[in-house]
């Protein structure tokens, strides 16, 4: 499997991608267990028939003075990140991007993880191919901890480190010693468990730079809901229990929320987006893959299987699996009812069986990619961040837009 870092150029935003051959029409195929395995955001999909071309491999870069602050992988190996140096008019522009890759929420699934390129450097790969024609300084963050960058204990009998915050304190200390604190410009962005990161960081991202400095954040697929599964249970919110309380992520969290709500919810982007200062734009499919799968009908919430097709094809869903979902999406409307009044922030919601839209380059900006009244998610985003308009885009409800590029699994 490739990393491919796509490039609108004519807005000047980056999006990285993980590339796997066998794009088929508007659908993507993935195996269940393998979905589960990786998380469905690490199955990003893009053309088969792409050109490769104008690639350049950017090293991973260990964090050197991270372990004598404590902040390490969950094996205890160093963390990295991949820079390629902006030049010309892009050489104080910086673009953050916060890897995702889901979450280890006991023991048992740490101890796995940490055998991974998701909990140790020893296992990331060593070089991941950039665009090489794009001039902003370009930055991916590996993540390494499981918690969205929040953690920060440790458990010796099983000899894990969580140390998340760390990790993402000496990063940035690091790049700003390598010229970021020089920007005019920063955006910090993420998709998946890198969405909720750069929900929860965001307005510490603003906090390194000057006032002078533009900054703003771009979170995809990172609205997870505090939703009802199909069984009347809560299994996103169990397995968030299970990461805030193994990792000690509590004291992490922003005061403005765990002032007044449990750390569990303030672990959720519902119960934080109203409160985030600095201007953020959030993407999301309103039917997303992820949240379906893991999150409202997992096998472990439907044990007799009656979800068990619609959540793989949502073709196959039957009326009321279907309206249920449409529950789903008010659920996620009334979530950023207040934080769409900001003028500074920016939505596009659409209405996609989808996860993951800035890291494959068919939903991102390309001739077909799914649209809200005529605007792509690039030039939406471009909109935003430049101040060229004000973007709320919401789209109608399924089975509306036939722009969408629907996942599809078996």
């Amino acid at each position: 499997m490739e990393r491919v870092l796509w490039v609108d150029i004519a807005i000047g935003l980056v999006v990285f991608s993980n590339w796997v051959d066998g794009f088929v029409g508007y659908e993507h195929h993935f195996n269940e267990t393998e979905l589960s395995l990786l998380e469905a955001h690490e199955a990003s999909l893009s053309y088969a028939g792409t050109e490769r071309n104008n690639l350049l491999l950017v090293g991973l870069t260990l964090i050197q003075n991270a372990a004598a602050k404590g902040a390490v992988c969950l094996d205890g190996t160093l963390p990295g990140y991949h820079l390629h140096r902006g030049y010309g008019s892009g050489a104080n522009s910086w673009l953050i991007n916060l890897e995702g890759g889901g979450w280890c929420n006991n023991i048992r699934t740490c101890v796995y993880r940490k055998k991974t390129r998701r909990g140790s450097s020893d296992f990331m790969e060593k070089e991941i191919p950039f665009t090489d024609f794009f001039n902003w300084n370009r930055v991916k963050l590996r993540y390494c901890d499981g918690a969205s960058f929040t953690g920060d204990s440790e458990d010796e009998t099983a000899e894990l480190q969580f140390r998340g915050q760390r990790i993402w304190a000496a990063a940035m200390e690091d790049l700003m010693s390598k010229g970021m604190r020089f920007a005019s410009q920063a955006i910090l962005s993420g998709c998946s468990a890198g969405g909720l990161a750069t929900i929860i960081h965001c307005d510490e991202f603003r906090g390194l730079f000057p006032r002078t400095t533009k900054v703003k954040c771009l979170s995809d697929a990172g609205l997870f809901l505090d939703a009802i599964d199909v069984s009347g249970g809560h299994t996103l919110r169990n397995l968030y229990s299970g990461v805030v309380g193994l990792q000690g992520a509590q004291k992490n969290l922003p005061q403005i929320c765990t002032n007044h709500l449990d750390p569990i919810s303030c672990f959720f982007p519902q119960n934080l987006i109203a409160s985030v200062k600095t201007p953020l734009f959030i993407l999301n499919a309103a039917y997303d893959s992820w949240q379906i799968q893991s999150s409202l009908a997992p096998p472990s919430a439907d044990p007799h299987g009656y979800w068990h097709e619609c959540r793989l094809n949502h073709a196959k869903c039957t009326g009321p699996q279907i309206q249920f979902l449409q529950g789903f999406r008010n659920h996620m409307l009334n979530a950023i009812k207040y934080f769409s009044r900001s003028k500074q922030n920016g939505l596009f919601i659409n209405s996609c069986f989808s996860h993951c839209q800035t890291e494959r380059q068919d939903t991102w900006f390309a001739d077909n990619s799914p649209v809200i009244r005529n605007k792509a998610i690039a030039l939406a985003v471009g909109d935003w961040y430049f101040d060229r308009a004000g973007v709320k885009a919401i789209d109608c409800p399924y089975p509306c837009d036939n722009t969408c590029h629907h996942l599809i699994f078996r």
